[in-house]
């Protein structure tokens, strides 16, 4: 069980994986830190998810790590928001080191008002 059923695909109609997108986890225990870099957007954000899917059962914490992440799209934003859905309830999710492109579209999308930012 996934955090959304269906698969983004391209313009191609084929899933597909960007090179624009570096994700690595680690972990604690039951805490998760994802660390995001390059563009998170419609072609990269289901690597994301899947990432997080492989985890999201067994975590008490998500800690989702922008420090260097460029660009985010509303893609991105569907995959975040699915995850602090997921959370609720059973543990927490915190994004961290928001790049200030990253905070301009939280803010504009009042997405700033629904993740816990540190």
């Amino acid at each position: 069980m996934g955090l959304f059923n269906k698969k983004s695909k391209g313009a191609d109609g084929n899933t597909s994986k960007s090179a624009a997108l570096k994700v690595s986890v680690s972990n604690e225990g039951a805490e998760y830190t994802f660390t995001v870099e390059g563009r998170l957007d419609t072609n990269t954000s289901p690597e994301l998810e899947a990432k997080i899917n492989e985890v999201i059962g067994n975590a008490n914490k998500l800690i989702i790590d922008l420090g260097d992440l460029e660009y985010i799209s509303s893609a991105g934003l569907r995959v975040l928001l699915g995850a602090t859905q997921v959370m609720e309830g059973k543990g927490e999710m915190v994004v961290r080191n928001v790049t200030e492109a990253v905070r301009e579209v939280f803010d504009l999308t009042g997405f700033n008002h629904v993740f816990t930012i540190e």
